[in-house]
Parts: structure tokens; C-alpha cells; sequence
């Protein structure tokens, strides 16, 4: 018995140690105080845009994100119609940092959507956790230019 536990267990640590593969962008000794959030570990900021009738993302295909690296989002509305953006499987799979609404930074546990009533900009900063495959959407349409694919890898 004592031997089918120890090679359980065994098998276990082998089975997590493969599927732990995320690594920041830049080496630990690099990171310093600042962990994860520091400047080298940080993705480019993804551009979105709210507007009536125009794309969400204005890039090409599914934005690829690092497991274990820190991204911003900026989500832009122009004030043409009230629009939200939701995708409560996307931001389960990240660590949130904050959101900064006019220069007034929130940090919350969770969200499943942002809207909009009015024109303005809105920042979400947040670490990629968990890999997969996760969408934002604008809620009530179907158009594939209504909505922006990741993949954290």
C-alpha cells in the first residue's frame, strides 16, 4: 500500500511539473521587488474601441498571452451608443490588478463585464493565469467583429 501511494504521489508531482511550464517574460533575478508587475514582464497594451457598428479589435486573429505575464487592456468607447464588454471566463482566467477609470484605480476581486454610457476609456491591468482559450464580447451581438479572442498559452 505504502508503495502504490509513493508512486501515486510520484505520478502526481511528474503530472504537474509538465503542465507548469508558464514563465514570465523576463528571468526571476530580472523581476526584483516588484514580482510579476515589474516592467520587463509586461505584454504590449491591447487596444479595443467601443463604437456603434465598428470592430471591438482592429487586429488580426487571436491575441496570444504568456502565462504568468502582465498585460493591460484599454478599452475605448466613443460614446455612439451604450455598449459593454463582457467575458466572465476570460477574467476568472487572470489575476486582475486594477482598473483605472479616469485616472481613479479600482482593484476588484472579479468583474464579468465593463459598460459604458458615455464616451471614455477604461484600463484593465491584469496577469494571465490560466491557459486556455477565452473571448470578450460586446453582449447581444453575433458578429465575429463584435467580439476579441485569447489564448494564454
Amino acid at each position: 500500500m505504502k508503495t502504490l501511494t509513493a508512486a501515486m504521489a510520484a505520478l502526481a508531482a511528474c503530472a504537474f511539473a509538465g503542465s507548469a511550464n508558464a514563465e514570465p517574460l523576463c528571468s526571476g533575478k530580472d523581476l526584483g521587488f516588484a514580482g510579476l508587475l515589474a516592467k520587463c514582464n509586461r505584454g504590449e497594451t491591447i487596444e479595443l474601441t467601443l463604437s456603434s457598428g465598428k470592430p471591438l479589435y482592429a487586429g488580426e486573429g487571436t491575441i496570444k498571452l504568456q502565462s504568468g505575464a502582465y498585460y493591460t487592456i484599454a478599452i475605448t468607447a466613443d460614446g455612439s451608443a451604450e455598449l459593454a464588454v463582457t467575458g466572465p471566463e476570460f477574467f476568472r482566467a487572470v489575476w486582475l490588478n486594477e482598473i483605472v477609470i479616469n485616472n481613479i484605480e479600482v482593484r476588484p476581486m472579479a468583474i464579468d463585464s465593463l459598460e459604458f454610457d458615455d464616451a471614455g476609456t477604461a484600463e484593465i491591468s491584469f496577469i494571465a493565469i490560466k491557459p486556455g482559450r477565452f473571448d470578450l464580447h460586446i453582449p447581444g451581438t453575433h458578429s465575429d467583429t463584435q467580439s476579441v479572442k485569447f489564448s494564454i498559452q
